[in-house]
């Protein structure tokens, strides 16, 4: 009986592993915080305020997270995963785990971050706020667009002006005559 039900502890920890693995394999981004201290509702706070962000929360064992982050981008993370620790992973907003994490740590400061991964690249806890200030993929895209109209629109303003001066210039000649 013990065999079965170790067999069936060791396909859980595959599945979890594989889950994990295909959300990481997928991230851009990695957070991995302490959660000791946190109370039931706030740990449904912070879920929350991760799905409204778009950010994939997962609390592993942290033998199965280091497995599970084996190969990906989001393996930098690994040496700091200690003590009881919530991954958080975004898919497409580079800010997005560290503006969760920040967020949250205003009200409930039981949230210890431990690292961020951004693009394959640890970054330490403390550059968390610097992290969480990257803008989101619309704000870049906005930010994008507007440095690309402003040469345009500098030339719309300065073609404007010539048939401005023109006549102004003309009617300066006709006002002398």
């Amino acid at each position: 009986c013990s065999g079965e039900i170790m067999a069936l502890s060791l396909e859980a920890k595959k599945a979890v592993v594989e889950q994990v693995n295909a959300v990481a394999s997928t991230a851009i981004s990695v957070g991995a915080a302490e959660y000791r201290g946190l109370n039931v509702e706030q740990m449904t706070n912070l879920r929350n305020s991760a799905i409204d962000a778009d950010v994939s929360l997962r609390v592993v064992k942290n033998t199965l997270a280091k497995r599970a982050l084996a190969e990906t981008g989001c393996e930098c993370i690994t040496p700091v995963l200690s003590g009881p620790v919530i991954l958080g992973f975004s898919q497409e907003d580079p800010g997005a785990v560290a503006r969760v994490f920040r967020d949250f740590i205003k009200d409930n400061e039981a949230l210890v971050v431990k690292g961020l991964g951004v693009s394959g690249e640890f970054i330490d806890a403390d550059q968390l706020k610097r992290i969480a200030s990257l803008p989101t993929k619309d704000q870049a895209i906005s930010m994008l667009m507007v440095l690309m109209l402003a040469p345009t629109e500098k030339l719309v303003r300065t073609l404007n002006e010539v048939p401005t001066k023109l006549t102004r210039v003309v009617a300066a000649i006709r006002d002398q005559q």
